[in-house]
């Protein structure tokens, strides 16, 4: 059984006089530990189709499951929930707290699920030491680099124990040396721990590192290799 399911997926938008068919007829499985990108130009469908696998949108026509569960049907508040359990997401544009260090951003997902203060604190803790980062539990993201924020933002992706990791641009701001170790850490993960990542990307960094290079043209699949 596939971790993610796009069957006949269409996403059409309304909010002009003229509808935009950003998404036509995809079909898509990703199974369990791929490390999959995304590609294709401006328009060609690339964020919306992320936005429908991350729940954060619903295709106008078609289904989609993830392990196992059809997500297409389900209310906002089920979404929520659902997201939270399942699905960790790595921005462009890191979206870390200011005001906590970085021990406490990658432990707030598990606050917001109810785990245990000293289960929370260790596992936040190995998850940073695991993304080298065990040096810097007590700083601020504001004293941290660029590379060294989207390491918390990945370590607090893995916190929740996602079935799989949504990566939008997560290269897009990081000079070619923090990027690769970047890289280099989201490949360990994905060995390590079993991690699912799937990207949405213009990177050729990124895309040269992908197993699976699925490209989008005009809202369909062009290429799926």
């Amino acid at each position: 059984m596939a971790l993610i399911e796009l069957k006949d997926v269409s996403k059409t938008y309304n909010t002009t006089a003229v509808p935009v068919h950003a998404l036509s007829n995809v079909n898509i499985n990703i199974s369990k530990q791929e490390f999959t990108s995304i590609v294709g130009p401006s328009g060609s469908g690339k964020t919306t189709l992320l936005n429908i696998l991350g729940g954060l949108d619903k295709p106008t026509d078609g289904s989609v499951s993830i392990d196992g569960k059809a997500i297409t049907g389900m209310k906002s508040g089920q979404l929520v929930n659902f997201r939270l359990n399942n699905i960790g997401f790595v921005f462009q544009a890191y979206n870390l707290i200011p005001v906590l260090t970085a021990i406490e951003n990658v432990e707030f997902i598990m606050l917001l699920q109810k785990v245990a203060k000293k289960e929370r604190r260790e596992k936040a803790e190995s998850l940073l030491m695991d993304v080298g980062l065990g040096d810097k539990l007590d700083v601020r993201p504001s004293q941290l680099s660029g590379g060294q924020q989207q390491r918390v933002a990945v370590a607090r992706a893995l916190a929740s124990h996602p079935a799989f990791v949504l990566a939008d641009e997560p290269t897009a701001n990081l000079d070619s040396q923090s990027a690769g170790a970047l890289l280099d850490m989201m490949e360990e993960m994905n060995s390590k721990h079993n991690m699912t990542f799937v990207f949405s990307t213009h990177d050729a960094r990124v895309i040269k590192r992908a197993r699976r290079v699925i490209t989008l043209e005009d809202g369909m699949v062009k290429s799926d290799k």
